[in-house]
Formats: structure tokens, sequence, C-alpha cells
């Protein structure tokens, strides 16, 4: 699945805007979020594969990157469990051949664990970007401090960011932060965060335009994006949160002024988005619209890619369950076949599945456009006690966080 030949065309002819993160140039500026449980080694690739087979055949080339349509950021590791070297954990850092950059995002409550983490991916050469992750809503996370919730401790915000850039430095490897507007609207951190970020040295900061308390609901609030823009003016801030679209991404570049965009939901059983993104911020408005024979043969990608990365098939075939609905909304299939395809155990079961499909239909349009993956309502912040009570760690509080990453699973 690729653009059309004009399309490609176009995208190789034009001077599309990059991305510099530290020493590596990303020929378009979009990130991929880290999701778990999504983004594993097999979604990386698809993404790479669908996005730079259009670029490839168009004759572009961009320094620094393996294709010309982003980077494509792992599923978040816990730093304890890594410097513990979980199997979990070494399965989630795990890269393809010739994915470069290649790219983690850490999780962490402790500065020393988190520096130790950061040490092992570079001296090992693991990884050629860390990620820090200060924007997870999940209760688990939350609950011990970290995620969104961490950058109300200030100080403690502080430490983590500059042991991470202090271990990273040395090799040359650029650290960066995402995180969110705040813990609540009376509780917002993320001006204050990114120029703490900036000033430790961080190569960018993404800000998903949401608080923790909202979690995915509502709407994304791309005008803190754009006070983050202005309060940050020496390294590249991106945004995230409602990207639906190709053209979502150029409105909220537009509107925000922001360095490049980070797509996490929006990719949801649509890896072929990068190529459109490669399109759009080339200036070109051709969009990958694809029928549902082009959709089943990603969908079949997906869970080859998966088998070779679990090395077992059913595995895969269970891991593929839960993108169905997405790779298939808005297009006519039926409940009894959905059904089927979401107890799908073999690549051969599979196929026959996906043979039973009217594999004539077109792209659906609208019915297939907008908003996927999960949403929900407000809720209230699973929080240690009295964590809001003061911005400086102390007390029970720093107590209980420095055990804290022993109960958060490396995934």
């Amino acid at each position: 699945m690729t653009l059309t030949a004009s399309a490609a065309a176009a995208v190789a002819t034009s001077d599309a805007p990059g991305l510099a993160i530290g020493p590596h140039r990303i020929g378009t500026p979009v990130v991929l979020a880290p999701m778990a449980g999504i983004t594993n080694v097999a979604f990386r690739q698809l993404c790479r594969e669908l996005a730079g087979a259009a670029l490839e055949r168009a004759g572009v080339t961009s320094a620094g990157s393996s294709t010309g349509a982003g980077l494509y950021v792992s599923e978040m590791v816990t730093s304890r469990a890594l410097v513990e070297r979980t199997p979990e954990s070494m399965r989630l850092i795990r890269h393809g051949a010739g994915e470069s950059p290649r790219s983690v995002q850490l999780y962490g409550v402790d500065p020393t664990t988190v520096a130790a983490a950061v040490r092992m991916l570079v001296d090992e050469d693991r990884a050629d970007h860390v990620d820090l992750n200060f924007g997870c809503p999940v209760p688990k996370v939350t609950r011990k401090g970290g995620g969104s919730a961490l950058p109300w401790k200030s100080g403690l915000f502080r430490d983590i960011v500059r042991a991470a850039v202090r271990a990273a430095e040395p090799a040359g490897v650029p650290v960066t932060v995402k995180m969110r507007k705040g813990v609540d609207d009376d509780h917002l951190t993320f001006l204050e965060a990114g120029r703490t970020a900036e000033d430790e040295g961080v190569a960018a900061v993404a800000l998903h335009g949401r608080t923790a308390a909202q979690h995915y609901s509502g709407s994304a609030d791309w005008t803190a994006i754009g006070e983050l823009k202005q309060a940050v003016t020496s390294i590249p801030v991106l945004g995230n949160g409602d990207i639906w679209s190709a053209d979502d991404a150029l409105e909220m570049v537009r509107r925000t002024g922001c360095d490049g965009v980070v797509v996490g939901r929006g990719c949801l059983g649509r890896p072929w988005l990068f190529a459109d993104l490669a399109a759009a911020f080339a200036g070109r408005s051709v969009r990958v619209r694809p029928g549902l024979v082009e959709v089943a043969a990603a969908m079949r990608r997906h869970t080859e890619l998966l088998a070779e990365h679990y090395g077992d098939e059913l595995k895969a075939c269970r891991d593929i369950r839960k993108h169905v609905a997405w790779y298939l909304k808005g297009f006519r299939v039926g409940q009894h076949l959905r059904a089927q395809l979401a107890l799908v155990e073999s690549l051969r079961a599979l196929d026959a599945l996906l043979a039973e499909l009217d594999l004539d239909q077109p792209w659906p349009g609208e019915p297939a456009e907008g908003q996927r993956g999960r949403a929900g309502s407000p809720q209230r912040v699973a929080l240690p006690e009295g964590w809001l009570d003061s911005r400086v760690l102390e007390g029970p509080a720093a107590r209980m966080i420095r055990e804290a990453e022993l109960s958060v699973s490396g995934g």
C-alpha cells in the first residue's frame, strides 16, 4: 500500500520540513507515540514499511532516519525492570534490523534507577534516542507518583531529567520528555516542566494537551501546546492529542506553531497514516485511501510480523485480535465474521477468514475516519496520599516512591 505515483513524485520534489532530535534528522516531523501493547517491533516495522515504500519509490532520502516518514518509539519500559533485565523488559527494547533511530521510552520515579537504565541502553548500544514518560495517566502508574503525576513534584522531575540527560550525554544520545498538562485543571505543570526540561538539556519536549484527570476523554487542548511553544524556545516542541488524520496534524502545527506532532490512537488500524503525514508535510493533498483488499493485506502483514516478533503464531494471532475492529472500521463486514476474526488462532485461519471478506469494497470515507481507541470519561486521578499537598517530595511520599518501580511491571 503506497501513495499514488503522482503523490509520491510530489513528495520527492517538495522541501518538507524536518525535525531535529539531537543529531537525528527526521524527514517528516512526526513521532509515533509509545502505546503499551501496540508499538512493538512488528507494528513499528509495518508503519515504516507502508510509509517508506512510497518515499523510496519516489527517490526520497533523509539524513539520520531510515525513512523520511517519522520517528517510531517503542512501548514504555520500566527503568527498574530494565536494570534488572527482566525478560519482558528486554523484549520491549528489541528493535528490528535497520530500525533507525532506535527509540526507547522509559518510565521511572527514581533518578538513580533511571540513570542506570539510560546508561545500560547507551553503553550496550541498545538505543539512539531515549524518551522519558511523564504522561501516562493509568492508575497503577499515577498512584505510585509516576507518569503524569510526577511533574507535580518539581524537584523530583528536575532530578530525573538531569540524571537521564547526563547518563546519555557521553554517548551523544538525545533525551526527550513527553508529558501532560498536569494532574488536573487546578494542578497544571506543563509550562514549568517544559522550561525545566529545556534547562536540563533535553532535545525536545512533547505535550499531550490533556490532564491526567481527562485520561483520553473530551478534546485535547491545543492552546496549551501553543503556550508551551511560546515558553520553550531553544528546542523543538511537539504536540499530541486528537490527530486523527494528516490534515489534523497540519492544523495543529498551524494553530500552535509546534515543531512537529506525536500521533497515537490515530494510527490504530491505520498504519499507512504515516504515508499520509509524509505527503501532507510535503505540502500535498493526496492521501492513501485503501480499499478493503489493501486493508486485509495490511492486517495479514501485521500478523506475520507479530509471529516473527514473538516466535509464536498463536500469540501473534491473539495480539492481532485487538486490532481487528480498528482495521475494519467503516467497512461492511458482518458481525459473525468480525467475531470469528476476533478469535483467530493461526495464520491459515486468518487467511481463510480474510478471503471471506468482500474485498472489492473501496475506502468507506467518513465512517472510517475520526476517533479510534480508548476514550472514556474524566476520572479522579489515583495519587499517593497527600501527593498534592506540596510540590516538594518529602515524608511518607518520599519513602513510598523509592519502592514504586518495584510494583509497576516492565511495560
